[in-house]
């Protein structure tokens, strides 16, 4: 039986583009790499930390949480700060730390995860959301995009909308919400896809984006995700969107673990 080591829960900023995801590789940067490396400059040993999903390259974290057992009972803030200095110049921020019991797992214990999904429709090239978003050239149809996105929402085979790799035993998913809504950004029209489940297929969400894009550009009506959803068939499926517009935005635990008590 291992010594008890306190465990830590630790919600991870990051900007993806620089990563080939967030597995640790053997040959390639990765966050979860750059965060144990981090951690073996507080305690000197190998560190394996676990994380609530596993985000593909060039995909981005605004709330990923990942879990991680130390030796030492630090002090929640001393230790994101100590991590934050040492994961310098990386792209990646621990933004929040917190205590948290024994048996408690960042993927195992959550309930639900959220990610966003950013389009900006304008002509000329992005520059200062390079990298960021996808940029289309023309207006999507937001109203018709919900519309196609309805068909997905609830308990379905979605076999059409997974990668052709994905691991799963099964495609079967829940997926509660696929909210499509116009932001109004400073560099030109966004459409924002607001996507929440249990757990999520491999290009699940970048599949269900490059569909809807077109139904949004006219070049498929809304009913063309049913009959693709339908289909179970990835061939029916749009293209896939590119990964640099999508983000972990949000893991959910019964309990949240970061929230604080007000006194």
């Amino acid at each position: 039986m291992r010594p008890f080591m306190p465990r830590y829960a630790l919600k991870v900023e990051y900007h993806g583009g620089p990563f080939a995801g967030w597995q640790r590789q053997t040959d390639q940067p990765s966050v979860q790499g750059a965060i144990e490396l981090a951690l073996s400059k507080l305690e000197t040993r190998d560190h394996k930390i676990a994380a609530a999903g596993r985000t593909d390259a060039g995909v981005h974290g605004l709330g990923q949480v990942a879990h991680c057992d130390l030796e030492q009972d630090w002090d929640t803030f001393r230790l994101s700060e100590a991590l934050n200095y040492h994961l310098k110049p990386n792209p990646v921020a621990i933004v929040d730390c917190a205590r948290v019991s024994d048996d408690w797992h960042a993927r195992f214990s959550a309930t639900e995860r959220r990610y966003l999904f950013r389009i900006v429709s304008r002509r000329a090239p992005v520059t200062h959301l390079n990298g960021l978003v996808w940029q289309v050239k023309q207006a999507l149809d937001v109203d018709a995009m919900q519309d196609g996105a309805n068909f997905l929402i609830g308990k379905h085979d979605f076999t059409t909308f997974r990668s052709t790799i994905c691991q799963s035993p099964s495609p079967v998913r829940t997926l509660d919400e696929l909210r499509v809504e116009t932001a109004h950004g400073h560099y030109g029209p966004e459409v924002h896809f607001h996507v929440r489940a249990r757990s999520f297929l491999h290009n699940q969400v970048r599949s269900f984006v490059g569909t809807l894009e077109r139904v949004g550009s006219g070049s498929a009506p809304p009913e063309f995700v049913k009959t693709a959803l339908e289909a179970r068939d990835r061939a029916a499926c749009g293209p896939v969107c590119p990964p640099h517009g999508l983000y972990l935005a949000a893991v959910g635990y019964p309990e949240d673990p970061f929230a604080r008590t007000e006194t």
